[in-house]
């Protein structure tokens, strides 16, 4: 496992250098073009839904929300740890900073929901790749949770991780590198939450 994570963060150290000596590359410009080319009100509603529990205030009130559940029904650790879900909102801010690659923007792309911030990493798909998969861990660890929850909640929290890269292409606010830097990043953060669950939830058997 350690070996998959450092060849994660590698994947994601080579892609931030890539993004900050080349802001707009072809393969960014031919992706956005393939993932617009086919669009329709539909489906510009469904993407724009799968992108708006990432934004504010949305996010944070659904984390704690979240908390709150699982802290009413006795599970403080984990309501503890699904609280930290958000550090992913600190996470993305300061690397956005030190990159400052700028959104995808007309007549490049089509801009369907305009955002604000910079463009790498992105922001959205760190925290559902760290808030959803964590949930999805939860359901599977503690075995107190019934079924008929357990299921529901690990699909949709699957469907919301690998949809959001495509919607946040889609609405033209990110570029191909952003979602991916944004997938890697969201993946070590997953895992390091993860142990230190784990750890706890160990400690105390």
């Amino acid at each position: 496992m350690l070996f998959v994570i450092g060849a994660l963060a590698i994947g994601f150290l080579l892609l931030t250098a890539f993004v900050f000596f080349f802001p707009i590359s072809f393969v960014d410009r031919e992706f956005s073009e393939e993932v617009q080319e086919h669009h329709n009100q539909f489906l510009d509603m469904v993407m724009k839904g799968i992108s708006w529990v990432g934004y504010m205030p949305a996010a944070p009130v659904i984390v704690v929300g979240t908390a709150l559940i699982f802290y009413i029904f006795k599970y403080k650790k984990e309501a503890l740890f699904v609280v930290f879900t958000m550090l992913s909102g600190v996470i993305s801010s300061t690397i956005k900073l030190v990159i400052n690659r700028p959104r995808p923007s007309e007549p490049l792309v089509r801009i369907i929901v305009k955002t604000q911030q910079q463009s790498f990493p992105s922001g959205h798909v760190l925290f559902y790749v760290m808030f959803f998969g964590f949930l999805t861990l939860l359901m599977y660890e503690v075995k107190t949770i019934p079924k008929y929850i357990k299921l529901p909640v690990s699909v949709i929290s699957l469907l919301f991780i690998f949809s959001i890269p495509y919607s946040r292409v889609y609405l033209g606010a990110h570029w191909f590198t952003d979602v991916t830097a944004g997938f890697l990043l969201g993946l070590i953060c997953l895992y390091i939450l993860s142990v230190l669950y784990l750890k706890q939830l160990l400690s105390k058997k």
